[in-house]
């Protein structure tokens, strides 16, 4: 496991207000341990959780040309036909993970192949369960052709995500399970999948990022 980048400045300015703090408390109670007590422990963990949310985990990544792996680490909070009118002009299954704060915030191709399509797209903050999020929030959108069909993700902002970060380029040529960009503090990751692919998912599971098996294509 490793820190990704994008989570550095974060980690450091963290830590910058954890010995600020500190150091306010210590002039004003230097012996009163309790509250320098609670306050060690409370900036312990969110040290912790920081470096939880921008660690890279090792994963075994769950190779299947026919098969579409998630893409990041959350849970099921969406399966439904929609209308796409980005790119594409017609009806795809959507699947919707959700990113808790505890979750791994990285993300991953769900297939491999060749990136046809990539915007991003600025927006709005709503919280990434809504259905509008998907459109409304600032957001980005690629299309990969993985062969025979041509694969959509989304990774979507929410309420407290403040960043979406994404490595692809139209033109570019990517592995399954290789890395596509992080979520700063949020929030969603839509696929949009064939009509006729077979959804290996329920609403409200758990699921890992490369590991876990979304669908099967036809």
């Amino acid at each position: 496991m490793r820190i990704h980048k994008e989570g550095r400045s974060t980690i450091i300015i963290v830590l910058m207000a954890i010995v600020v703090f500190l150091a306010v408390i210590i002039s004003f109670s230097l012996y009163n341990i309790w509250i320098l007590s609670l306050f060690i422990l409370l900036s312990m963990l969110v040290l912790a959780q920081t470096l939880m949310f921008f660690r890279i985990p090792n994963r075994d990544i769950q190779f299947r040309d026919d098969g579409i792996v998630a893409p990041a680490d959350g849970r099921i909070v969406m399966i439904q036909e929609v209308e796409v009118n980005e790119y594409l002009q017609e009806k795809r299954l959507q699947v919707s993970i959700f990113m808790n704060l505890f979750n791994v915030h990285v993300n991953w191709y769900p297939c491999g192949g060749d990136i046809i399509y990539y915007k991003y797209h600025p927006g709005d903050k709503m919280v990434a369960w809504h259905p509008k999020s998907s459109d409304k929030n600032e957001h980005t959108t690629l299309f990969l052709n993985q062969g025979k069909h041509h694969i959509g993700v989304r990774q979507i902002a929410g309420l407290i995500a403040r960043r979406v970060v994404c490595k692809a380029r139209t033109g570019k040529q990517v592995l399954q399970g290789s890395e596509m960009g992080i979520i700063k503090f949020g929030s969603r990751v839509d696929v949009l999948l064939p009509l006729d692919a077979e959804v290996m998912v329920r609403k409200g599971q758990r699921v890992w990022g490369c590991e876990t098996l979304l669908a099967v294509l036809r």
